[in-house]
């Protein structure tokens, strides 16, 4: 890891993960370039904010989990592969069941330059502090459709008031929501607004290879993500 950049648990004790893009649950259908670890880096600024949003989210009852923070370049190049492979249907349905996957780009639910990259962008929601269980939020992660924006016509008042809750919880943190995904936030005085970094997401020490050779057995074989 470089520079100001840190796992986010180890500073927002409590805080909880699952990083999808080092995982098979993610609309590319495998672990994705640069991710050797599941877990959350983003720069000190991004944690010390998401600190501030998880005590605003706890006065509410609810605690946060994130998705993603920093994504290293090599996965948003890693997506850009995959939007041009021909179409499989295996994530589809789940994710972008109304366009094309090349059409992503163009309507802007992932960028040839992304924000995640810079450190200060995170994806998030809000789980309930009683039971455990994600606050409905009217369509998961990555759903790259109308029904993810802001706002959108035909979510329940459950799912629209959610929203709002976190949208309330992030804007008081320091945070600019994004229009187009309800999930997506980035910092408003982020550190580093124009570089975008590259390192890949890994354990320290011993974990780091075992985590690297993993990653590898796991995007060795298939196409879209394989160098």
């Amino acid at each position: 890891m470089t520079g100001d950049f840190a796992f986010v648990d180890e500073l927002v004790p409590g805080i909880r993960w699952d990083a999808k893009y080092a995982t098979w649950d993610n609309f590319t259908g495998k672990p994705v370039d640069g991710y050797l670890a599941n877990r959350i880096v983003g720069t000190k600024a991004l944690c010390a904010a998401l600190g501030r949003a998880e005590e605003s989210a706890e006065s509410l009852g609810f605690g946060l989990l994130l998705w993603d923070g920093y994504r290293p370049q090599r996965a948003v190049d890693c997506f850009l592969r995959w939007s041009r492979q021909p179409e499989d249907d295996l994530t589809k349905a789940r994710h972008y069941p109304n366009i094309g996957r090349a059409e992503m780009f163009d309507r802007g639910y992932v960028a040839a330059r992304s924000g995640h990259s810079r450190g200060g962008t995170v994806d998030l929601t809000l789980y309930h502090l009683t039971t455990g269980e994600l606050a409905a939020m009217g369509g998961g992660h990555d759903l790259m459709d109308a029904v993810s924006h802001h706002d959108a016509p035909g979510i329940s008042r459950v799912e629209a008031a959610n929203r709002r809750h976190l949208r309330s919880i992030m804007d008081a943190s320091g945070f600019d929501s994004y229009d187009c995904e309800w999930w997506h936030y980035t910092l408003r005085d982020e550190p580093h607004p124009n570089t975008y970094f590259d390192f890949p997401i890994a354990c320290p020490g011993g974990r780091a290879e075992l985590s690297a050779r993993v990653a590898a057995e796991s995007t060795s074989a298939a196409v879209p993500c394989g160098g």
